[in-house]
């Protein structure tokens, strides 16, 4: 079987079919979650799909444990972690140092950084379209570093930029994918200066929307008023899910930590809302399940309730990933355990997406 938008292994359409059956109630999600049945995707089997040839460790070890400046047992020790699964990079810088010991190409550098990271390359990044360049070329990564780091710093922040065109990021990728040589590269990265910016416009766009839907519950058209939420407001209305306060994680499972890690607050809503803060992957995916991506009261067929619950999810699969392609984010994978309770909430029937989410969270932390 395949599905749209993404190649799934056979443990990812096994994870989909059980999605779709609609037998499991709240606490038996909660109980596969957390009871070692989930087979969750590691680094290490990322790795090993773009990179399937038997030098895979021998490659990450010369990278990032040669040579006489670092220190070598350090960096045999992360490169294992890291091919075992047992962690993976906090940097993206990190992740490009990969790709270039790898050979990797663009699109396959985009899809590693996306396992990692809430993003694939990002076009309006002077980084990662300078580093695109030179993987697109086959040259070593410290080539791409030096001349990276001869260029002009970028003159403002995002913050202070306004509104930026949803268009700007395609044309900058057309623009650099016409650059054939260094000299033309650093014309190119400098005539682009004052379009760079580290945010994700994209995303933006869809985390005001659904966050207006949330500030302003009460639709204009109805003619009563009603006060606009604060972010507290929101926060407590809508995120806290059975979520535990505590930011410490210290004893949890591995399932737990997952769920719980980048768990939005009012401080990192209000961040994102002013520009200081990009949009996470984690919580434009809430936004979708808070508003059941209702935020223009136009009808949508997913509303009905004789949809069975693999139709429900074929229909919101399809809708989740197109925001997620347009936003530059890694595509849904059942094997995440953030994106299975997030297609386990879109299956909803009678009760609502965010009460069904809120059901299971309840029971993955019960102990806690």
């Amino acid at each position: 079987m395949t599905l749209v938008g993404l190649e799934l292994t056979l443990l990812s359409e096994n994870e989909y079919e059980r999605l779709g059956s609609g037998e499991m109630t709240p606490e038996m999600a909660a109980h596969y979650l957390q009871c070692g049945e989930f087979r969750l995707r590691g680094f290490g089997e990322v790795l090993r799909s773009l990179y399937p040839r038997p030098d895979l460790m021998e490659r990450l070890t010369a990278e990032f444990a040669g040579g006489p400046d670092v220190n070598g047992e350090s960096g045999a020790r992360t490169v294992r972690n890291w091919v075992s699964g047992r962690a993976q990079p906090s940097r993206r810088e990190d992740v490009f140092r990969i790709a270039f010991a790898l050979g990797l190409s663009e699109g396959q550098t985009s899809r590693l950084l996306g396992s990692c990271t809430d993003y694939g390359l990002h076009y309006r990044e002077g980084r990662d379209v300078v580093y695109a360049w030179f993987l697109r070329r086959g040259a070593a990564y410290a080539e791409a570093r030096d001349f990276f780091a001869s260029l002009p710093p970028v003159p403002q922040e995002d913050a202070a930029r306004g509104v930026v065109t949803s268009h700007l990021t395609q044309n900058m990728q057309s623009a650099f994918l016409q650059v054939h040589s260094r000299e033309e590269l650093r014309a190119c990265y400098i005539a682009n200066l004052p379009n760079f910016g580290a945010l994700h416009t994209r995303a933006y766009a869809y985390f005001t929307r659904y966050l207006d839907r949330l500030i302003h519950p009460i639709p204009a058209w109805t003619g009563l008023e009603e006060p606009d939420y604060s972010m507290e407001a929101v926060m407590r209305l809508y995120f806290s899910m059975n979520m535990p306060s505590s930011r410490s994680r210290a004893g949890y499972s591995v399932v737990q930590r997952l769920i719980k890690y980048n768990w939005p607050n009012a401080t990192a809503l209000k961040n994102i809302r002013s520009r200081r803060a990009d949009v996470p992957r984690k919580l434009l995916l809430l936004l979708y399940v808070i508003t059941e991506n209702v935020v223009d009261d136009e009808y949508c067929e997913t509303d009905e309730e004789y949809l069975s619950p693999r139709e429900r999810l074929n229909d919101h699969w399809m809708a989740l990933n197109a925001i997620l392609t347009d936003c530059g984010m890694p595509l849904l994978d059942p094997r995440n355990a953030t994106d299975w309770l997030v297609l386990y909430a879109v299956t909803a029937g009678d009760e609502g997406m965010s009460e069904r989410m809120e059901s299971v969270i309840e029971h993955i932390f019960k102990d806690v």
